[in-house]
């Protein structure tokens, strides 16, 4: 086997492995995903094996191996500085829950093997010297662009109900369509989902949506029901999401996965507080909720400061300015700019310009906010606290007052009057600051 999409020091340890395998009697080939990438051109990043010895006999031929799955006959070989998974020929039977086999049976054909797996552009196997096994005719299928089950969908779909979220991220990710057949499986199958652990069903779904073709993915989902059989709240119908897969067309530019699901959050409606509790369902990490939300909050922030500052205001734009760069500094600079980069996708429609960028404003040739938003936090001399030439003790001790709460107050203002331009950030100029605002009574 030529491999020009795998790591060429990867191939030559997978080759070693297979090789070493037929030398002691066995058969062996690589199978499933490596080979169907390497018959697409796309990049090879691991390299399964199957085979005909049983897992004692694996473990009797290699020196370094992990029973990674010792009772369904994988065994994880370790050759170089790769580990192989190397599994024997089976088939199931009986499936627990509709997601695992209850019953392996380790069989002498290939072909037997293949037949269990889940679609045809995943059954096939491939040996050193290059010939292709390919009883399902899944490389026909990758020549259509269509994933189809090996046998009969349904059956497919009951073994194992995980396989349906697959067959649309494989439809998503390699921008295929789905045979008529496999969706009408999927289709019957769908209620089968419920039995899938929210954790599943969270993976699929972010290989999907952080896929290359993320608004086809979503399209199928929406089509397909799916989501909202699962076990973790999905507060929309199908035409819903279909709605905004279609205004959020910008999604697959964005690289940032978490501005995928705050944008496509955004699209659905959902608050800061709703797409965290939203996301904390689905079992995303705590950074990625943090993340999403932040963003939301700062489109929260900005829709707000819209409402509360009337378009005809001639002085709207520099309060606009000030509301923004007090967000920026509330929420930081990372969600700020995530916004800003959500706002370049939406639809022209979906943006508010900035009001009276005319003779109040220095940048009256800029006519839309992100561009706007960038200017100005680009001239903000300070964006955190640490900033200040001045620290909270030595302010405690130029007033001659104990640290308190009123500490913090202080030192985000002055952060703020900062940040605007209001004052240099000189720290005789902040001491002076502060003890203005205590004649004033600002304190």
């Amino acid at each position: 086997m030529n491999w020009t999409m795998a790591d060429p020091g990867m191939a030559m340890a997978a080759e070693i492995v297979v090789t070493r395998l037929t030398s002691n009697g066995h058969e062996a080939f690589w199978v499933g995903g490596c080979v169907r990438d390497e018959l697409l051109n796309r990049p090879v990043h691991d390299m399964d094996i199957t085979t005909s010895a049983l897992p004692e006999e694996v473990l009797s031929i290699f020196p370094r191996c992990i029973p990674t799955g010792l009772q369904h006959g994988t065994i994880t070989v370790l050759q170089d500085k790769y580990g192989f998974e190397v599994t024997t020929y089976r088939t199931e039977s009986t499936y627990a829950d509709h997601r695992r086999p209850e019953q392996v049976v380790f069989v002498k054909d290939v072909k037997e093997d293949l037949r269990r797996r889940d679609f045809t552009i995943n059954a096939m196997a491939c040996g050193v010297e290059g010939s292709l096994i390919d009883p399902f005719y899944g490389a026909k299928d990758l020549d259509r662009r269509i994933v189809r089950c090996v046998g009969d969908a349904e059956e497919r779909f009951e073994e194992d109900a995980l396989r349906m979220l697959r067959c649309v991220r494989f439809a998503s990710t390699l921008d295929f369509s789905v045979a008529k057949n496999t969706w009408r499986g999927l289709l019957r199958q769908r209620d089968k989902l419920a039995h899938i652990a929210v954790e599943r069903v969270r993976a699929e779904l972010e290989r999907i949506v952080e896929g290359p073709h993320p608004r086809r993915g979503l399209g199928m989902l929406s089509r397909s029901g799916l989501l909202q059989r699962g076990k973790a709240p999905f507060p929309w119908t199908g035409s819903d999401l279909a709605a905004a897969a279609a205004y959020v067309a910008g999604i697959g530019e964005l690289e940032s996965a978490r501005l995928r699901w705050a944008l496509l959050l955004h699209a659905l409606g959902r608050s800061a507080v709703e797409a965290d509790e939203l996301l904390r369902a689905w079992t995303f990490p705590g950074a990625t909720r943090v993340s999403v939300a932040g963003v939301l909050r700062v489109r929260e922030a900005w829709t707000a400061a819209l409402e509360e500052v009337p378009a005809g205001d001639p002085a709207g734009t520099d309060k606009l300015r000030r509301r923004w760069i007090a967000a920026v500094l509330t929420l930081g600079q990372d969600a700020a700019f995530g916004w800003l980069s959500l706002l370049r996708v939406l639809p022209a429609d979906s943006t508010r310009v900035v009001p009276n960028l005319s003779a109040h404003s220095a940048h009256n040739e800029l006519k839309e906010f992100p561009a706007v938003a960038q200017i100005w936090m680009s001239r903000m001399p300070v964006t955190e606290l640490a900033d200040l030439a001045v620290g909270g003790n030595e302010l405690a001790e130029a007033l001659d007052r104990r640290p308190g709460p009123w500490l913090g107050l202080v030192l985000n203002e002055l952060l703020l009057k900062v940040a605007c331009g209001d004052i240099l950030n000189d720290k005789q100029q902040l001491l002076a600051e502060v003890k203005r605002m205590v004649g004033h009574e600002q304190l």
